[in-house]
C-alpha cells in the first residue's frame, strides 16, 4: 500500500480537481515517469509511463478534434479492453466529448439502438467485425480504433488549445452515458457526470486500501461501470499501474508478467479460475490430490476462524503455488455484479487470497459498497464507502444518496423520476437489511418475483444461489409464475461432477441422462430444499445441457440470467416440467 507521503499527495491533487479530465491531468503530472499502464505488443507487455500516457492523449484529443467533436457531442466506443480504448476515453475526458461505451458482445440490432438512441456523430471500433455491426446507420462516422492510433502516432499535441478545452469542462458536464442492460425492454442510458466519477475517485481511496504501489489487472469489460470507474478512472487518477491481458488464451502468462495485486470481477470468474485449478488438480497423481485436498480443508478452517493445526505446511505445499498463479503479488479481488457463492470466497480465503464482495449500480457509478479488509464477511456486501448512504424503504428496497448517483436517465424525465425520489433517493430494486455489523446484504431483487397459482410469493434468487453453492450445479433458473409450484432448469458442473462420479459419461448431453449424476444433482437439491418453506421448494427440475452466455442472449452484459429468456429458449423442457 501507498505510503503516508504517497497517500497525502494523491489526496491534494485529488482535492483539486476540477473534472475528471483535470484530475488525469493532475495525476500525469504528479507521477511522470512512474509506469502508468502495462500494454501487449509484439512478443509481450511493454511499460508506459504516466508522461507518455498524458502525450499520447494529447495526440488523441487532436484526431477528435479532426474528426469534427466538440463539448458535448457524443462518441461510441465499440471494442474490446485496450490501451488505445483507455486513451480514446481519456481524450474525450480531456475535451468535453462524452464517450457511449457498448459491450462488444452485443448484437447489431441493440448496438445501433445505443448508439442512435445516444445521438452518437462518431463511433470507434475494436475490429471490422463490430464495424459492419454499425456500418448502416445514416449520419454516424465510423472508424477502427487502430485507425485513430496511427493517425495519432504522426499527430502534433495541441497543448494551447487542449487546456483551453478542459478549462471548459466543468463538474457538472456530462461524462458518459452508459446504457443498462435491462433484462426486459430497451437498455436506458445512465447519465453520469464527472462529478459523479471524481467523487467516486475520492471517496474510494478514502475508504478502501488502493495505493499508487497497486498494479490492476484488467479483465472485466471496459464498456461495464464497473472495470470503467475502479479499474480506469481510480488507478490512472490515484498513480496505480493497470496492466491489460494480451489475450484469453494467454490469460496464465499474463498474470505472471503483470504480476497484479488488485483485480475488479465478477463471481463467474472466479468460479472459471477455481474449476481451471481443480481440473489441473484432477489431472495429478493421487498423494498430490491427497495434498490438495488437504490443503484446501486447513485452508477453509483457518479462513473460518476454526483450528487448523496443519495449516503453515499445506500452505507452503499448496497455497504458496496457487498465489504464484497469479503473480505472486496478489492482495485481493473485489467481487460485484453478481452474488458471490460462498465456497467461492471459502475457497480463494483457504489460500490467502481475499475476495472482498461489493454493491453497486450503473446509476451509482459503479461500487459504493465494499467489504473491508479487516473485517470481510464474504456473506454480505460490505459497508457503504464515504459519501454513500443507504437505507431500506418500508417494503425493504434498498435505497442510496449522495454524490455516487446518477444525474437522470437519459432523454427518459419519468423513467428518472420513478428512479430518484424528491428527497434525492434512488430506489435500487433490490431488496435488503443492514446487519448489527454495519454490513448489508442483498436477499433478492424487487420485482424479480414468481407468483405461483396458489397466490404465494417466492424470491428466486436466494434459492438458486443456494443451489449454486453445491459444486456440483453450475446455474440454476428457478420458474413458477401461475403453477402450483416451484420448478427449475439446473446446469451440472460436469467437471466437478466427473471428480465425484470417475465413471459418469464424459459428453455432458449423455452425463444429464446418467441415474448417477441425476442422484448426485437429486442429493443437493434435497438438501437444499431442507431450508426452505413448502412452497418454496424446487418440487420439480431438469437438467439440461446449456452453456448461458450473452452472445447467446440467455446473459446481460453484467451476467445477469434473463429469466424471460431462457422461458423462451427452454419452454418445450419447461412445459414438461409444468404437466401435471
Amino acid at each position: 500500500m501507498m505510503g503516508r507521503q504517497g497517500k497525502t499527495n494523491a489526496m491534494q491533487y485529488l482535492a483539486e480537481a476540477r473534472s475528471l479530465g483535470h484530475l488525469f491531468q493532475l495525476s500525469c503530472r504528479h507521477w511522470g515517469g512512474k509506469t502508468s499502464h502495462i500494454v501487449p505488443g509484439n512478443g509481450g507487455h511493454r511499460d508506459v509511463s504516466f508522461a507518455e500516457v498524458y502525450e499520447a492523449t494529447s495526440r488523441y484529443a487532436v484526431i477528435l478534434r479532426e474528426l469534427g467533436l466538440q463539448k458535448g457531442d457524443r462518441m461510441v466506443i465499440f471494442g474490446e479492453n485496450s490501451f488505445e480504448w483507455a486513451l480514446a476515453d481519456w481524450a474525450a475526458q480531456s475535451i468535453g466529448v462524452v464517450t457511449v461505451p457498448i459491450y462488444p458482445s452485443l448484437p447489431p440490432d441493440q448496438a445501433q439502438y445505443i448508439a442512435q438512441d445516444s445521438g452518437a456523430k462518431v463511433a470507434l471500433c475494436g475490429v471490422e467485425e463490430l464495424v459492419k455491426r454499425l456500418e448502416s446507420l445514416p449520419g454516424i462516422q465510423i472508424y477502427l480504433l487502430s485507425e485513430i492510433s496511427t493517425r495519432a502516432e504522426v499527430t502534433t499535441p495541441d497543448a494551447e488549445w487542449q487546456q483551453s478545452q478542459l478549462d471548459q469542462v466543468s463538474m457538472d458536464d456530462l461524462a458518459t452515458i452508459i446504457y443498462t442492460s435491462g433484462t426486459t425492454g430497451n437498455p436506458k442510458g445512465v447519465i453520469l457526470t464527472h462529478h459523479n466519477f471524481v467523487f467516486a475517485v475520492q471517496n474510494v481511496i478514502k475508504g478502501f486500501p488502493i495505493s499508487d504501489e497497486d498494479t490492476f489487472f484488467s479483465f472485466l469489460p471496459l464498456s461495464h461501470v464497473y472495470e470503467r470507474t475502479d479499474g480506469h478512472f481510480l488507478p490512472t487518477c490515484v498513480g496505480a499501474t493497470v496492466g491489460y491481458m494480451q489475450s484469453y488464451a494467454t490469460l496464465a502468462n499474463d498474470f505472471l508478467r503483470i504480476r497484479p495485486t488488485v483485480m475488479c470481477a465478477v463471481p463467474r470468474f472466479l468460479e472459471a479460475f477455481r474449476g481451471r485449478i481443480l481440473d489441473g488438480v484432477a489431472k495429478q497423481r493421487p498423494l498430490q490430490q491427497k495434498i490438495f485436498r488437504l490443503g484446501l480443508a486447513q485452508g477453509v478452517r483457518r479462513f473460518k476462524g476454526e483450528f487448523a493445526p496443519l495449516f503453515w505446511l499445506t500452505d507452503k505445499l499448496v497455497g504458496e503455488k496457487v498465489r504464484a498463479r497469479l503473480g505472486g503479488c496478489f492482495r485481493f479481488f473485489a467481487s460485484g455484479g453478481a452474488a458471490l457463492p460462498p465456497q467461492v470466497a471459502e475457497f480463494f480465503g483457504a489460500f490467502r487470497v481475499l475476495v472482498l464482495q461489493g454493491y453497486g449500480l450503473t446509476e451509482t457509478s459503479s461500487g459504493m459498497c465494499f467489504n473491508p479488509i479487516e473485517d470481510n464477511r464474504y456473506r454480505t456486501v460490505g459497508m457503504p464507502l464515504p459519501g454513500a448512504e443507504m437505507k431500506t424503504a418500508e417494503d425493504g428496497e434498498i435505497l442510496i444518496r449522495g454524490h455516487w448517483v446518477m444525474k437522470g436517465y437519459y432523454k427518459l424525465p419519468e423513467a428518472s423520476a420513478e428512479a430518484i425520489d424528491a428527497d434525492g433517493w434512488f430506489h435500487t430494486g433490490d431488496i435488503g437489511e443492514k446487519l448489527p455489523s454495519g454490513h448489508w446484504v442483498i436477499t433478492d431483487r424487487k420485482k424479480d418475483l414468481l407468483v405461483l397459482g396458489n397466490g404465494k410469493n417466492v424470491a428466486p434468487q436466494p434459492i438458486e444461489n443456494k443451489l449454486k453453492e453445491s459444486p456440483y450445479i453450475a446455474e440454476a433458473v428457478l420458474l413458477g409464475d401461475g403453477m402450483e409450484y416451484v420448478c427449475g432448469l439446473v446446469i451440472p458442473d460436469f467437471a466437478a461432477v466427473r471428480q465425484a462420479l470417475p465413471n459418469a459419461p464424459k459428453d455432458p448431453a449423455a452425463a444429464i441422462e446418467d441415474d448417477a449424476v441425476k442422484g448426485l444433482i437429486k442429493k443437493e437439491v434435497h438438501r437444499v430444499n431442507g431450508t426452505l418453506a413448502n412452497f418454496e421448494k424446487l418440487k420439480r427440475y431438469k437438467l439440461i445441457n446449456a452453456t448461458f452466455t450473452i452472445e447467446g442472449g440467455e446473459l446481460t452484459p453484467s451476467l445477469k440470467v434473463k429469466r424471460r429468456v431462457i422461458k423462451e429458449r427452454f419452454s418445450a423442457e419447461i412445459a414438461e416440467l409444468s404437466r401435471d
